[in-house]
């Protein structure tokens, strides 16, 4: 049903199950994956991805899918579900109040009182109707109808007349809207939102994108929900880039037959494991030498769920070899470490603190919807690791399968000095500046009873803030909309560097652009230097400090919308965690930077 007119990444990212989608006459949830269609699927192997996943979901094995496809011209059901959802509505024609002539108000009605999509008024006239925009939820990511006629009649008095919405204001500011009942009780909307009182009441645990009774136990309170608000929904993603040391496909057949392997290994006679003709049927084509390595692999730890993400892919990237991966079109991983001669011919001071450069030719990413949350979104570390704590919505009563999708494109790593990135954090400027930002930090973290004591530190904020400069300064000439790079910031214990890159789920997925400006790494990394030297904002953006009771934004420092933050597509932390101070200086602080200005053009 929603997969005629939305895109297989958009089910993964934002039109997942849960989700809420607007329709031209009513609103609806996308079921869960007990109600996505196995036809016209693929299967995605990525080994490593599926083994963080069952580690994440506590299950003993699953598998990645891409969403159903539509077929064109089929008059078979939708390849995904949806239901009906919020089931109240609202008379689109507005009536004058009975209380004020200047006040509004418009009819509330259940879908079961709707005869085809309209209500009939006492006249008898078909009245057009508008799903209610405003829900309830909880952070775990349960939904429910608003219970009208108990939040309208605070009384305990829970009369059958008529319901209304009536707007007191021009604005349709949620302080002029109020609950009203015929019967006379009236209650402002705006009381919905004082979670101290529990006005909604306690969650109720509902789960309508998985069945019209399924429910869990929850103890958190309702909060009010406007069903077309950005915090509706917070997919959780978990993603990956394809690493060329090892093939997935073997790699997965091996896993898949892991423990037979492992009998015959018992035995002493792993050389001969083709005598068993379950294995023989399964590695038919490929050497004895090639499965026994893989096997070796993986009996050894090789890079499976103990390895945190990043870390795995860090080592990759920031290898002295020449040539990474195969330079193969089917392959999908090839990478070029570029000599230092080539960017940095004259030993420039601004470059000093650069490592490597790799042109990322081809790459893959596998990325994997696990759960989501409404209210608050909860990030992958940075590490890429997403907490096994976290409390999130499971997709369907029972998981089997995950939706995922795989893109293809190309890219540019770029690794930094480790001694250089700790000698900066050793400073006692830099440690000043990093103790206003740990403040906002704590204080985030307190109001959401999250963990403080996972702070990404300042290396981290420091990468992500450079990232998005260099970001920017690439997406003016590299052939691609500023919204199609991505990120990923390696600020961990294997090392430091950023990889921006780009991918499609096409074949190709690729134009060039970023490989070729990539060659030119050393412009794009003076202009982005240069143009953040001073922001639009100034001194405003400069000055701002990391306060949560600021502006409501504790994550953020020397950042905004003049200067670092980008589309939230882009950003792997959704444009939390910046401050351009901490690489270069700005007209508030001027001794906290990691480059050095001096090193700049004229």
């Amino acid at each position: 049903m929603a997969e005629n007119f939305i895109g297989h990444s958009q089910l993964i990212t934002t039109y997942g199950p849960g989700s809420m989608i607007d329709l031209p006459d009513y609103s609806v949830i996308v079921s869960g994956l007990q109600d996505w269609s196995f036809r016209r699927r693929e299967k995605i192997e990525e080994t490593r991805l599926v083994a963080k996943l069952c580690q994440l979901l506590d299950v003993p094995s699953l598998e990645l899918y891409t969403p159903p496809r539509h077929e064109e011209n089929n008059t078979q059901i939708a390849p995904i579900g949806a239901r009906i959802f919020p089931t109240w509505f609202i008379v689109r024609k507005s009536a004058q109040s009975p209380r004020n002539d200047q006040w509004r108000q418009r009819r509330l009605v259940r879908w079961d009182l709707l005869q085809k999509g309209r209500f009939i008024d006492e006249d008898g006239r078909r009245q057009p109707v508008v799903p209610v925009r405003f829900v309830c939820g909880c952070r775990r990511g349960h939904i429910n109808d608003l219970d009208w006629r108990s939040f309208v009649h605070k009384s305990g008095n829970t009369c059958q007349r008529p319901l209304w919405l009536e707007e007191r204001g021009t604005s349709g500011d949620i302080s002029d809207i109020y609950g009203v009942c015929d019967c006379g009780e009236e209650r402002a909307l705006y009381e919905a939102l004082d979670i101290s009182t529990s006005p909604l009441g306690q969650c109720s645990g509902n789960r309508p994108w998985i069945g019209q009774y399924a429910r869990e136990k929850c103890t958190e309170p309702f909060r009010l929900l406007v069903r077309t608000a950005s915090n509706a929904y917070f997919p959780q993603v978990m993603s990956v880039i394809s690493l060329p040391e090892f093939d997935a496909g073997l790699a997965s057949t091996v896993e898949r037959h892991y423990e037979r392997l492992k009998t015959t290994d018992d035995l002493n006679m792993l050389l001969n494991f083709r005598a068993v003709p379950e294995l023989n049927a399964a590695f038919d084509g490929i050497s004895d030498e090639t499965v026994i390595a893989e096997y070796e692999r993986q009996k050894g730890g090789g890079h499976r769920e103990d390895v945190p993400v990043k870390i795995a892919e860090f080592e990759i990237f920031n290898t002295s070899d020449d040539c990474i991966g195969e330079n193969d079109p089917r392959s999908t991983f090839h990478a070029e470490t570029l000599p230092r001669a080539a960017w940095d011919p004259e030993s420039d001071l601004l470059l000093a603190p650069i490592d490597n450069l790799v042109l990322v030719h081809r790459l893959r990413e596998v990325m994997a919807l696990l759960g989501f949350t409404r209210f608050e979104a909860v990030n992958p570390d940075k590490d890429g690791e997403i907490d096994l704590d976290v409390t999130r919505a499971a997709l369907a009563e029972t998981i089997t399968w995950l939706p995922a999708v795989e893109n293809r494109g190309e890219g540019v790593f770029v690794s930094f000095k480790k001694d250089e990135i700790e000698k900066w954090v050793e400073r006692p400027e830099v440690q000043t500046h990093g103790r206003k930002i740990e403040v906002g930090w704590q204080a985030w973290a307190e109001q959401r009873h999250r963990n403080r004591d996972v702070f990404p530190g300042l290396p981290f904020i420091m990468r992500h803030s450079f990232s998005h400069m260099l970001m920017t300064s690439i997406a003016l000439d590299c052939g691609y909309p500023a919204t199609s790079l991505r990120e990923r910031v390696y600020a961990g214990d294997g090392g430091f560097g950023i990889l921006i890159y780009t991918g499609s789920s096409d074949s190709e997925g690729t134009l060039g652009g970023l490989v070729e400006a990539g060659r030119r790494f050393t412009d794009h990394l003076r202009r982005a230097l240069r143009d953040n030297l001073l922001c639009s904002n100034d001194p405003v953006c400069a000055e701002h400090a990391p306060d949560a009771s600021y502006e409501g934004r504790p994550l953020l420092g020397a950042a905004c919308h003049g200067c670092l933050l980008i589309s939230e597509t882009s950003c792997e932390q959704r444009n939390d965690f910046l401050d351009r101070a901490l690489v270069i200086p700005t007209v508030a602080s001027t001794d906290a930077a990691f480059f050095d200005p001096a090193g700049l053009d004229p």
